[in-house]
């Protein structure tokens, strides 16, 4: 970590992440750590300043997680978001209770100091009621009022009594002291969560924390980070191999690029083709990685080997364990043939390893589980290399462009680690799989064609366990029903369905019906997530 950066202290809120987009979206490098990050380790990685997020337990908690209080000695700017705030205060001396208006969801921030952080706020008190729909009369009649924005809240306690040296410059109805500052010391603290959409000045309330107090400067950007990770992957491998698992995704094809421009023919890459990727996929990665960029790569068409181990299987859950299983012994066969070789790449990201631990309670724990952070087996020997396990989805998309991957490749919509297995609830075979891949095609070439693929975050077809009664050429068919979703979403935690135009709908019905055999029904998924998910299984 440079000392041009920002380091996040995460205490269990579900949008730790955004916080660490955001800061990097303004051009400066951050890293989340878990609430029992020690204060020697943070004085080692000197940070330029220190984000506290928020989180779900109250802060007067018996088993609330804590930081040591030393932190504010090290004479470095702090921010504290919603807990982070409150935690600010308890450590030094305020009072944190129980509100008798809990705010959650959309609220009116009233600024009475603009001059530092909430500097440049866009929406000025006297254009709200136009702009986002609030009557005049929710505006607090002080004269000191500068400016107004919305924001978003999520709190059940709010600060009664400020610690020493600090004041409250902006105020909301569930939460008196929304913004509180102690200029002097450069540690501010805000109720609301700035990085989440909703807050709509809240990206730029960032940039005047990070850049205007804590003055980093704007110099983190894929360019300087493929030429730094370049250097590092040299210099940990130095003259030995690495083998790497190209699934056919866009993580595992930029990381192998990535390795690939650093140590060219040390590089090994194992892609196990399952024969549940989209349609002609497969052929695609091989083509991609062993002409275009000359890659050894060790091609194992593993397609009737898995539905032979997926026979008379429903239990998605079960699906996903064969899958799995059958892959790791497919790839460890292949790397044993491999001499020499000393380190093991993954497509990690930074999604991954924050939440495989999360705090609560002042304890690190399991939420989620990700193949590629906790699935290895103990006795492995080869040493792990994951060059992109700092960085977001999105990012690796722009170091997939600055490598060279067509645009096409790197702005593929996530794909599952099962492929098609779990968009076919039931058994899967042979034949369920063309006919999904077939109809999977149509729908995706209809959207590229009507300019809409970049506006989705997820598109896809899910072939039922279901038949039903038609009618085509005066005969009677009895044949599946195929179901399109499509969602739109920042980070895949919560989606909302893409509503397409009927005419469009109707374009691609009919052309999947008319060309693919064995469906003669088409339906839509309009479920948001939550309650639903984005997958089917």
């Amino acid at each position: 970590m440079s000392n041009n950066s920002i380091l996040i202290i995460d205490f269990g809120s579900q949008v730790t992440q955004l916080i660490a987009r955001r800061v990097r979206e303004i051009g400066v490098f951050c890293e989340v750590r878990n609430c029992d990050f020690s204060l020697n380790d943070i004085k080692k990685i000197k940070p330029k300043a220190v984000i506290f997020s928020g989180g779900p337990e109250s802060v007067y908690g018996k088993d609330a997680p804590l930081i040591d209080k030393e932190i504010f000695e090290l004479n470095i700017p702090i921010l504290g978001i919603c807990y982070g705030q409150q935690l600010i205060c308890h450590l030094l001396g305020g009072k944190v209770e129980i509100s008798s208006h809990r705010g959650f969801g959309k609220s009116l921030l009233h600024i009475f100091d603009d001059s530092c952080i909430l500097n440049g706020a866009e929406g000025g008190a006297e254009n709200l009621p136009a702009t986002w729909g609030y009557d005049q009369s929710q505006l607090l009649k002080r004269e000191d009022l500068k400016s107004a924005s919305q924001v978003w809240m999520s709190h059940g306690d709010h600060i009664s009594q400020l610690p020493a040296g600090f004041v409250s410059i902006a105020s909301a109805v569930s939460a008196p002291n929304a913004v509180i500052a102690d200029k002097k010391r450069k540690i501010y603290g805000m109720q609301f969560h700035p990085e989440v959409v909703h807050s709509l000045d809240g990206k730029k309330f960032l940039e005047n924390f990070v850049v205007k107090i804590a003055g980093c400067n704007r110099d983190w950007n894929m360019g300087n980070f493929m030429q730094e990770e370049i250097v590092k992957i040299r210099k940990t491998v130095g003259d030995k191999k690495v083998i790497c698992g190209l699934s056919g995704g866009v993580d595992s094809s930029v990381v192998a690029a990535l390795i690939h421009k650093a140590i060219g023919k040390q590089l090994t890459c194992i892609f196990v083709d399952t024969g549940l990727l989209r349609k002609d996929e497969g052929r695609q990665v091989k083509e991609t990685f062993e002409h275009h960029f000359k890659v050894n790569l060790v091609y194992v068409d593993a397609g009737e080997l898995f539905l032979s181990k997926l026979k008379d299987i429903s239990d998605p859950e079960q699906k996903r364990k064969i899958i799995g299983k059958t892959f790791i012994e497919i790839f460890d066969q292949e790397a044993s043939k491999i001499k020499d070789a000393e380190f093991l790449a993954q497509g990690t990201l930074y999604p991954d390893v924050i939440e495989s631990t999360h705090p609560n309670s002042g304890k690190s724990h399991t939420i989620k589980s990700h193949h590629n952070v906790g699935g290895l087996p103990e006795d492995m020997k080869l040493k792990l290399l994951e060059p992109v396990r700092m960085l977001f989805k999105d990012e690796v998309r722009k170091l997939g462009e600055e490598l060279g991957l067509t645009y096409g490749m790197v702005s593929r919509h996530p794909f599952p680690g099962p492929g098609l297995a779990i968009r076919i609830p039931g058994e899967v075979t042979l034949e369920k799989v063309k006919i999904l891949q077939q109809a999977d095609e149509i729908y995706l070439e209809e959207i590229r064609k009507a300019r809409l693929y970049d506006k989705i975050w997820q598109a896809f077809a899910v072939l039922l366990p279901v038949k039903t009664v038609g009618v085509m050429g005066d005969a009677r068919t009895y044949e599946y029903v195929l179901a399109l979703r499509a969602v739109t979403s920042t980070d895949g935690m919560t989606a909302e369905i893409y509503q397409f135009d009927y005419n469009f709908l109707t374009k691609v019905c009919n052309r999947i019906i008319g060309e693919v055999r064995g469906v003669n029904r088409v339906v839509c998924d309009i479920t948001s997530k939550p309650p639903g998910t984005i997958e089917w299984e």
